[in-house]
């Protein structure tokens, strides 16, 4: 797994995590909360603030403790330079009390939320709140170290090189100043610090570079000395944590012209007492500097030391100077070609499981392959025929050499004109047999042993018998008798379907006609004159029909019954004159509404005064209600009370 330091997001102090957090809760819900509303709508908003206080508190909180890796899930590479740079207990403290302020705000949240659900009142609400928010603001305040830590780790964790621990890799270790770093620069492209002093490398650098069409990546270790690991400092346990946990082929720099300080047996001493950690990895040392000192040149009693560290067989001796470049891209080669091998073979080489059958990648080859074996037991020895072994060699240019199927297309007159024969070479009992027709097979059965020889003949007399009884109009039925009836329905449907269509079309126009110019009543109406002659016509008598439409036509004091007539000669209301009398009074007389119902101006005065008063408390106490629409704009008051130094306060 390639651990990704630098996706880590920015750690905030403690004050800019309580800003980020109750800015948010302000932003998203401002107050707007009046002391008319009902108790229940404030409960429910205060509680809501609670809430979601609490929940972004939460997820800050998570976001942070998440983005930091956790150690047992990264590579133990990983995890010991973790600790080696920042100790792991302090780390998991760090991320614990994150993790329990999470749950103490957490608590906190409900337990006020418990105690909303009972508020009286606006005020007791809002202070229930206020002391919520301040407890959360208090747990936050108590993060302040464990944060700046977090914040320090990961900006140091930023700049640690991004280092693979399953791809193919090269790690040279060694003393310092024996020419690690000039070697890591010559053969990649990393850009390594290199002086002629002693520790110029402080940590761990990665380079990469191609060989055979994959990526290799090289890492420069800070230099190690011969001591015991608890005295070692923390550069130096980079370089064991490297050595140790990486799958890699390692490149132990010696300098046996001494010009980096240490002499030849400390580096063979120093080479002996890390290697266990050398364990199932391959080893490589590598003489640097030869244009100055080579392993020849040493004495006989260093040279059989130095003979001492190959004696296992594991170990190569490769010889290389950084200075002039020489044998560089060979060491470089050497160790990347054994690396490829081992990791090629580790990968085909598996165990067995509980069946004794081997598993990996060579377990699933050789589970494909099947060796068939003679039932029988016979031993049967192998055979090459005489014929196999007398075949001649073919030659073009030879007039003795056999015939090929091309030889013979171009002797009977090439492609197209020739036709293979391809049942000439069967073996068979008696070779007449060759040109016999191969019977098809159809579900396993031969298809010429169901074929009636007879066929052509039944066929023959059967379709004549069909002939004599179409002539004899045996096949004719009743239906075709109907042909003609049937025929007439049809056109008679047809019909139907035709008036259908009209009658739909008209009553579409009919619609259409809605909005177009409508004709006027005046030049629609008919002469009561026209009428009478109609009605004359069709045998009707005119007489009544032309009083009553005259009688109609008629203003309204005619309509006045007789009734009527004698009840106003006789001075007598009806109840009908009486009502139609008493609406034309009402429309004619105009109202006050000011003046009605009050017996005096005494009484009106009285009653504006009392209006006035009753109007007055709710000038004075007026408050936006639920259907006002304008809102005012409610202030952040943590951000805009209490005392202010000598900063503008033009926010």
């Amino acid at each position: 797994m390639k651990t990704q330091w630098k996706d880590i997001p920015v750690v905030p102090t403690s004050q800019e995590f309580l800003d980020i957090v109750l800015s948010r809760t302000q932003r998203r819900l401002p107050t707007q909360i009046r002391a008319g509303f009902q108790i229940s709508r404030i409960r429910a908003f205060y509680t809501r603030k609670v809430k979601y206080t609490a929940e972004t508190f939460t997820e800050r909180l998570s976001g942070t403790i998440e983005a930091f890796p956790r150690l047992q899930d990264i590579h133990p590479f990983h995890r010991d330079l973790l600790n080696t740079l920042y100790d792991a207990d302090h780390f998991r403290i760090a991320l614990g009390q994150l993790n329990t302020a999470k749950s103490l705000i957490e608590a906190v949240a409900r337990d006020y939320v418990r105690l909303l659900k009972y508020g009286q009142s606006l005020f007791q609400c809002k202070q229930l709140k206020r002391a919520a928010l301040g407890r959360m603001a208090t747990i936050c305040k108590r993060l302040k170290d464990p944060l700046v830590y977090l914040e320090q780790v990961r900006q140091h964790l930023g700049r640690l090189p991004s280092i693979d621990p399953s791809t193919r890799t090269l790690v040279i270790c060694g003393y310092p100043n024996v020419g690690k770093s000039s070697f890591l620069k010559n053969i990649s492209r990393a850009d390594v610090d290199v002086q002629p002093y002693a520790f110029t490398t402080k940590s761990l650098f990665v380079g990469h570079f191609d060989y055979k069409m994959l990526r290799f990546q090289a890492i420069d270790t800070p230099g190690i000395l011969d001591h015991p690991l608890e005295e070692m400092n923390t550069i130096e346990h980079q370089s064991i944590c490297a050595i140790a946990h990486l799958r890699a082929a390692i490149l132990y720099f010696m300098d046996l012209s001494e010009q980096c300080g240490y002499s030849v047996a400390a580096q063979i001493a120093l080479f002996h007492s890390i290697k266990p950690l050398f364990a199932n990895k391959l080893v490589f040392i590598v003489v640097n500097k030869i244009d100055v000192m080579r392993p020849e040149d040493l004495d006989p009693e260093t040279q059989e030391q130095l003979q001492g560290m190959l004696k296992s067989g594991e170990v190569e001796l490769l010889q290389t100077s950084c200075t002039t470049t020489e044998g560089v891209m060979s060491v470089r080669n050497t160790a990347c070609d054994r690396l490829l091998a081992s990791r090629n073979a580790e990968k085909l080489k598996g165990g067995t499981n509980n069946a004794g059958e081997p598993t990996g990648r060579l377990g699933d080859l050789l589970r494909r392959i099947h060796v068939a074996m003679p039932m029988d037991g016979k031993l049967r020895e192998t055979f090459i025929p005489e014929a196999a072994k007398n075949k001649m060699k073919y030659d073009k240019n030879d007039p003795n050499r056999p015939k090929l199927e091309r030889d013979i297309e171009e002797e009977e007159g090439g492609a197209g004109v020739y036709n293979i024969n391809l049942r000439k070479k069967y073996i068979l009992e008696n070779p007449e047999w060759k040109e016999d027709r191969i019977p098809e097979v159809f579900e396993g059965k031969n298809v010429y042993d169901f074929i009636d020889p007879e066929i052509e003949a039944k066929l023959a007399a059967l379709e004549e018998e069909e002939e004599k009884l179409e002539a004899e109009g045996f096949y004719e039925s009743e239906e075709e008798l109907e042909d003609a009836e049937e025929a007439e329905i049809r056109y008679k449907a047809e019909l139907i379907r035709e008036k259908r269509i009209l009658i739909r079309n008209e009553a579409k126009m009919r619609k259409s006609l809605k909005n177009r110019a409508v004709i006027p009543r005046t030049a629609k109406a008919k002469k009561l004159s026209q009428m009478e002659s109609h009605l004359e016509s069709l045998g009707y008598d005119t007489e009544n029909v032309a009083a009553r439409a005259r009688s109609q036509s008629r203003g309204r004091s005619a309509l006045r019954s007789r009734e009527e007539i004698d009840a106003d000669a006789m001075d007598i209301d009806t109840p009908k004159a009486a009502f139609e009398r008493a609406k034309s009074r009402a429309r004619s007389q105009s109202t006050n509404r000011r003046d009605d119902g009050v017996t005096d101006e005494v009484a009106r005065s009285k009653a504006d005064r009392l209006a006035k008063l009753g109007q007055k408390k709710m000038n004075r106490m007026a408050r936006q209600g639920e259907a006002d629409r304008h809102q005012t704009g409610s202030l952040t008051k943590h951000l805009v009370t209490g005392k202010r130094g000598f900063s503008a306060n033009r926010r």
